[in-house]
């Protein structure tokens, strides 16, 4: 995605958790921080942690925080793991942003983070992003190829609806959407994204 596009999602997550109201957010996926930077420098946010399965990422990440010196070390944490065995500690946290991330996941295994981000972990609110696969032909990536070569799978608005509505209502949550970065009147954004927000109770009432 070109530096335009690229920051306009970043803007539109960021100003998504500003209105959430949170005070805490885990930024699932981090990669080398481009959203984790932006919150680490967040007023309101009390407490971030960054969890990415890539050492390497992570030590990238590191190495740009340390560059930015108003953040405080001890609101900002990174930790190595993975979205579909979430540490227990994150159930402590308002917020959970997946940005790009569910795309780099087998369609197997999306069962499994189901359970861990909204079962497990279950945040007030969980904010994901993934590409907007009707946009591809203004990026001119061709119908036979994905964005990225490491992704695994790329939703059409209509796609990511319907899985968005079932693990919201499986959950407990509501979910609003918007199309992000560079929108087009027939086809949409660049990427889209759903934000969940935790109902009073779980359909079970608990």
């Amino acid at each position: 995605m070109t530096t335009v596009l690229h920051e306009e999602r970043l803007g539109a997550v960021l100003q998504a958790v500003r209105d959430a109201g949170v005070e805490s957010v885990a930024d699932l996926g981090c990669g080398a921080g481009d959203l984790f930077l932006r919150l680490a420098q967040e007023p309101g946010i009390a407490r971030l942690v960054g969890v990415d399965v890539s050492a390497e990422a992570l030590a990238r990440l590191r190495a740009r925080l340390a560059r930015i010196l108003q953040i405080r070390a001890d609101r900002c944490d990174l930790w190595q793991g993975s979205v579909l065995t979430p540490d227990a500690r994150l159930a402590r946290f308002d917020c959970v942003t997946l940005i790009e991330v569910i795309e780099h996941l087998s369609p197997a295994d999306l069962p499994r983070m189901e359970r861990a981000i909204f079962a497990t972990i279950r945040p007030r609110v969980v904010i994901v992003t993934t590409p907007n696969a009707e946009f591809n032909p203004l990026l001119g990536v061709p119908a036979h190829r994905f964005r990225h070569p490491g992704h695994r799978f790329e939703w059409t608005r209509a796609q990511f609806r319907r899985w968005s509505e079932r693990t919201a209502l499986s959950g407990g949550y509501g979910v609003a959407f918007r199309d992000l970065a560079g929108c087009h009147p027939d086809l949409g954004g660049a990427s889209q994204m759903a934000v969940f927000t935790r109902r009073r109770q779980s359909p079970s009432g608990s």
